[in-house]
């Protein structure tokens, strides 16, 4: 009889194993499964998946659990999704692999119904189990594991605002703790945001694997010519986007050139239109399927997150900082001819208003946000200051009574610097005492107070002001302006929300609510017969002379 020691078995790589449960089940395995279950196995300690809706991502996680157990049993893993119910469906799947799979079906006990936590046969930690499953706001302090797994953690109900953004990342905080030393972390789903946690994990050096709906793509926003160049030969053309949306079909619809590289429609589309190639898994998204879920996406944004994985949210951006034009001079003061006059580089500003919604700077406030809004004389609008104010509204000398600081110094500061003539301050709420304390600290300037007292719905207010400049490409913004909290509350601004951060937004909207329409010329009298000048005017000139 031999006393050897019997050899260890070999365990089986991931691919072995996700081939032979695809074999049982009789699956046609698609390249990029292929590549992410390679990639899984391979992954670093810190890890995300971005993979589009469709591709299979948490079948996949199920099978991989089950080869995490079968090759160490004592494996512990937390796995989190946006709830309970969704956490417990990838729990229960990992459960069905265990028990159907020929390498692990010895290894789950029979009668186990739970599927929030379970142990597998071997499992060394009856404290913490095998498999921990909670959604990502459920508390989980207590557990230990190898693995926290995020399964579309990121969905609209945990991103709306920037506080429930950031309840979300305080959540995911809490698996620093919860990881044993050398544990790892795994992300997988797709962007719902502008700001995504999967683009922050990849900032942080995160192992990262993308796998796009479409290798390649290309956007004419409004495609009203006949004929377009194109970086490459399209294989799929999409029109637009929601119910009407269709795939555009060669030979009726377009043709390309010689070259493949460029597009004549039969007559111009007059709307958005979307090229793609490469396309990752084209047996079970053919045409018929593509068109049926881009008619069923409601807005571009949607398409573009997730199936092209760009962190865009899923709702229509109502206001997109992107189309502000950036500029980076300051207005100058010039003076010919016994008068002045102020430019912004070679453009002549010919009206300035400004608009404080003034807070009181406490904690937890809204901000005490100040706006200048300058215009020319087309009617341009340049966003030049968008500050917050910071401190007391007012601060005293004790011996004087002077005003020596505060928010109204720093408005006063911003007057003299930008020669500005009148200021509106919002009186609602604690605004409605600080007009008398601000022409007190005016004294002297030359510029005025206005008051106004808003009664009409704020987010009303705000579009009202901003989507028609922002649509038609007339607002200009300056640098600082684009650099500070404005773009993100423009990037988040949901009309359907009372409870948002909009306190920039709403002094800028209040700016150009101030700013008044300016007329060219006369239109003309029905009775009048009008003479052009046909002379040119030579302007004004300051010349410097040496007698």
């Amino acid at each position: 009889m031999s006393t050897e020691p019997e050899k260890p078995v070999e365990k089986v790589s991931f691919l072995v194993f996700f081939l032979i449960w695809a074999k049982r089940r009789k699956w046609a395995v698609p390249d990029i499964h292929i590549r992410a279950v390679l990639w899984l196995e391979t992954k670093g300690e810190l890890a995300v998946l971005r993979c589009f809706r469709g591709f299979g991502k948490s079948t996949i996680l199920a099978i991989y659990n089950a080869w995490k157990y079968y090759r160490d049993p004592t494996f512990r893993i937390l796995h989190q999704s946006e709830s309970d119910g969704t956490a417990y469906k990838t729990s229960r799947d990992t459960q069905n692999v265990i028990r159907s799979h020929p390498l692990t079906r010895h290894m789950l006990p029979p009668n186990k119904g739970q599927v929030e936590q379970w142990w597998v046969e071997g499992a060394a930690d009856f404290r913490n189990s095998s498999m921990y499953a909670r959604g990502i706001l459920s508390n989980v302090t207590s557990a230990r594991a190898d693995e926290c797994q995020n399964d579309d953690v990121e969905v609209p109900k945990n991103i709306q605002t920037p506080e429930a953004r950031e309840k979300l990342r305080y959540r995911l905080g809490e698996q620093t703790h919860i990881l044993v030393p050398g544990g790892s972390q795994l992300y997988i789903g797709t962007p719902h945001t502008h700001d995504s946690l999967y683009d922050e994990m990849e900032a942080m050096g995160a192992d990262c694997l993308t796998i796009k709906m479409f290798a390649q793509e290309h956007r004419v926003e409004d495609a009203k010519h006949s004929t377009y160049d194109l970086p490459f030969v399209p294989e799929v053309v999409f029109f637009g986007i929601g119910k009407l949306a269709r795939v555009l079909e060669p030979g009726k619809d377009y043709q390309l050139t010689k070259t493949g590289k460029g597009i004549l429609f039969k007559e111009p589309p007059g709307g958005l239109v979307d090229f793609y190639a490469g396309s990752a898994w084209p047996e079970r998204f053919d045409m018929k399927e593509l068109q049926k879920r881009r008619r069923k996406t409601r807005t571009i944004n949607e398409w573009d997150s997730q199936y092209q994985l760009h962190s865009k949210p899923v709702t229509e951006v109502r206001l997109d900082p992107a189309r502000m034009i950036p500029y980076d001079i300051e207005p100058e003061i010039r003076y010919a001819n016994g008068e002045c006059a102020m430019w912004l580089g070679n453009i002549q500003i010919v009206g300035a208003a400004a608009y404080w919604d003034c807070s009181l700077g406490k904690v937890k406030s809204d901000a005490s946000a100040f706006s200048l809004i300058l215009t020319d004389a087309r009617g341009q609008l340049y966003w030049q200051v968008c500050v917050g104010l910071e401190g007391e509204i007012a601060e005293f000398d004790e011996r004087t009574e002077k005003i020596t600081g505060g928010q109204v110094k720093q408005v006063r500061d911003l007057v003299i610097k930008y020669q500005i003539t009148r200021v509106v301050v919002e009186t609602n709420g604690p605004g409605g005492f600080v007009p008398t304390i601000l022409r007190q600290a005016l004294k002297g300037t030359g510029c005025g107070v206005g008051e106004e007292h808003s009664s009409t719905n704020k987010q009303k207010r705000i579009l009202d002001a901003l989507e028609s400049p922002l649509s038609a490409r007339f607002l200009w913004a300056h640098v600082s302006v684009l650099r500070g909290p404005l773009w993100d509350q423009m990037r988040d601004f949901n009309p359907a929300l009372t409870d948002q951060d909009d306190d920039y937004l709403d002094s800028g909207a209040g700016a150009i609510a101030q700013t008044p329409v300016r007329i060219g010329r006369i239109v003309g009298k029905p009775t009048e017969v009008r003479q052009d000048h046909w002379r040119t005017n030579a302007g004004v000139h300051e010349v410097q002379v040496d007698y």
